[in-house]
């Protein structure tokens, strides 16, 4: 083969490449946005309760349903699942990838506990007669509070799909940002939970 030859293979143009290529960061800045938008929805949700989370429509009122001890343990299940995960973080970073997936685990069944009591108070509200066509109140609460519990519910299916993938391929830089952006989503819910807790039921009750 000629050097001209040799010259015209070297510049020929390239369509595609064989690698990966994903630029450094875009993943993050996605999510960040995806977060951004997901905060406006709990917003307007939020912004909702608060205007008709006191038309009870002569019907029962915070203080007549919530059962605050049932909450604070519920609560006390998100925010365990929160520190869980934390610690299956720092197992990445050090490249364990069998202590990753235990803290993982811990945290799936946080987030199933949390789940449980959730759709368990449900249960009892609307067997009760106070379900969300009862009152404005009432479906304000359950819109509000059921579109965290099916992100918890995502965040779940999440996590066991992230468990499966580090399982087969291990702790390899996709896997790592993965986990990232669940821990990202994890503790947002967290954040959004608390303001639930303290708005929702706390203000609730005593107000």
């Amino acid at each position: 083969m000629t050097e001209k030859a040799h010259t015209q293979e070297a510049e020929a143009p390239q369509f595609y490449l064989e690698e990966e290529h994903h630029p450094e960061g875009s993943t993050m800045l996605g999510f960040w946005l995806y977060l951004m938008s997901d905060c406006l929805i709990f917003a307007v949700l939020f912004a909702t309760h608060g205007v008709l989370g006191r038309n009870y429509a002569a019907g029962p009122s915070p203080a007549d349903l919530f059962d605050l001890p049932l909450v604070a343990i519920n609560t006390a299940m998100l925010l365990f699942s929160s520190i869980t995960y934390g610690f299956a973080m720092l197992q990445m970073e050090r490249n364990a990838k069998m202590e990753t997936l235990f803290w993982l685990g811990i945290t799936g069944l946080f987030g199933l506990a949390f789940l449980g009591l959730e759709l368990y108070e449900f249960y009892h509200l609307i067997h009760e007669g106070a379900g969300p066509g009862r009152s404005a109140f009432l479906s304000s609460f359950f819109t509000l509070v059921g579109t965290h519990g099916l992100h918890v519910t995502f965040g779940i299916i999440w996590l066991i799909t992230l468990m499966v993938q580090v399982k087969i391929r291990g702790l390899i830089p996709e896997n790592r940002r993965r986990l990232m952006c669940l821990s990202m989503f994890w503790h947002f819910l967290d954040v959004v939970w608390i303001g639930v807790f303290s708005f929702v039921y706390l203000m609730g009750v005593l107000g």
